[in-house]
């Protein structure tokens, strides 16, 4: 995806996940985030998408912690989301292509790096939101679910404090069935994931493998869908693995 769609998708994502919360109330209990109310997760994504705005309108070089979780409720709290969404939207498209600020996943640049996440947290978020409704979380463009895939496996998890670890060698496979996109993740006892990402091709052998719609995969291996809203083959106990070591650690 370019910086451009990025930044579209975090446009379109920001409108659903405020239409969600506005229908299902402040009140409502988010069933993929448990503890949380609708407020919560208005406030949560306020504060992150004010906090990467200020990044990037004011180009810091060092970490900024941000100013924290507003206080607001009700219909204030949602326009004060769809105003700090809309300045982040904003911002994005106004940075220059040489955009220097801080950054902390490896991106071909940090203007890239901004868009990408933040349109994967808003996309998330929209999930998140959608899921307090009947009708649970609603369909993600297929090109935005293998993006983001590819970010869990290729940045997120990369990282020395991923803490998906297993006993022995393992290997988790995941196929697209829309995208044609293949993950072939190598997990070991001491190493973070190692990913290979192919076109069309298995890629060998694997002990697991999830299948199925770009962003059903999305969603599940972002852990706000269950894992049979996929094809599972294999051993059972790697995609149990995944869903209790998985979670994003920030920190």
């Amino acid at each position: 995806m370019t910086i451009t769609e990025h930044i579209q998708a975090l446009e379109a994502a920001g409108h659903g996940l405020a239409d969600a919360a506005a229908e299902a109330g402040p009140d409502a209990e988010v069933p993929t985030c448990p503890g949380w109310r609708v407020r919560d997760l208005l406030r949560h994504t306020a504060m992150v998408h004010r906090w990467a705005t200020t990044l990037v309108a004011e180009r810091r070089t060092a970490f900024h912690p941000g100013e924290g979780e507003t206080t607001l409720d009700g219909e204030e709290l949602l326009a004060y989301f769809r105003e700090g969404h809309a300045r982040l939207v904003a911002a994005l498209r106004a940075a220059p292509e040489d955009l220097e600020c801080w950054t902390f996943l490896p991106a071909p640049s940090p203007l890239a790096f901004w868009a990408r996440r933040q349109a994967h947290e808003t996309t998330v978020h929209r999930a998140d939101a959608e899921s307090a409704l009947a009708s649970g979380p609603g369909p993600v463009d297929p090109a935005v679910g293998a993006d983001g895939i590819d970010e869990l496996f290729h940045a997120f998890h990369a990282r020395d404090r991923s803490r998906v670890r297993t006993t022995g060698p393992r290997t988790l496979r995941v196929r697209t069935t829309d995208t044609d996109n293949v993950w072939t993740v190598h997990l070991s006892p001491t190493d973070p994931p190692r990913t290979e990402r192919s076109f069309h091709v298995t890629g060998g052998p694997a002990d697991t493998e999830l299948s199925g719609p770009a962003d059903r995969l999305y969603l599940t291996l972002w852990n706000r869908l269950p894992i049979d809203a996929v094809t599972l083959t294999g051993d059972e106990e790697l995609a149990r693995l995944w869903r209790e070591t998985s979670a994003i650690t920030w920190g």
